[in-house]
């Protein structure tokens, strides 16, 4: 099977889609350190509010991770349920990390909840809520509509038909998984 001569203009079109393709992936994965601190710690009493504020002027997205730098021998970091951080209840947390470097991926959409699992830090403010949110461009199956009026109009041949040879279907065949692979090798990379 013969493969399309790279000057022949229909695979010149192809590879610059290709290109414009990889362009519009964000391949910006951000690791935060919590609170712009050099530890993670009960706030100051001037300054109380300072992991909502730090929270609020962020913009976290999937593949971002959050660091906590803490002396293991003093702190700890937990993941909680919603009720769990709004009653400061520490008991029975859905993630405890010990280590004084712990890291936390996002990998999904939503609101994530930490506290410290010291006793008696939470209720000293202690604690962190991140919001997760899709943002321009992004999909979300939640967001999606779930199905198109009856009426919609039908479009499959907008464009007439377009006379295909094998040559040309393996070219685009090849220029699809080409894609399909490239942004596979991103979107793991930031994990």
């Amino acid at each position: 099977m013969e493969m399309a001569p790279l000057t022949n203009p229909k695979y010149q079109l192809l590879s610059a889609f290709h290109f414009l393709l990889l362009l519009q992936t964000k391949v910006l994965c951000i690791q935060y350190k919590v609170g712009d601190l050099d530890a993670w710690g009960m706030p100051t009493s001037s300054n109380r509010q300072i992991y909502t504020n730090w929270s609020k002027k962020h913009n976290f997205q999937i593949g971002d991770s959050l660091m906590f730098l803490y002396p293991p021998s003093q702190d700890s970091v937990i993941q909680v349920t919603e009720q769990a951080f709004s009653a400061c209840n520490i008991s029975d947390p859905i993630l405890h990390m010990d280590d004084g470097n712990s890291v936390f991926n996002i990998t999904s959409l939503g609101k994530f909840y930490f506290t410290s699992g010291a006793p008696g830090h939470c209720e000293e403010s202690q604690k962190l809520e991140v919001s997760v949110f899709p943002t321009n461009g992004s999909f979300s199956p939640s967001y999606a509509p779930t199905m198109l009026p009856a009426n919609s109009p039908s479009y499959s041949n907008v464009f007439g038909s377009i006379p295909a040879s094998s040559a040309m279907l393996h070219s685009i065949s090849s220029l699809v998984t080409i894609a399909i692979g490239s942004a596979m090798i991103i979107l793991l990379s930031c994990i």
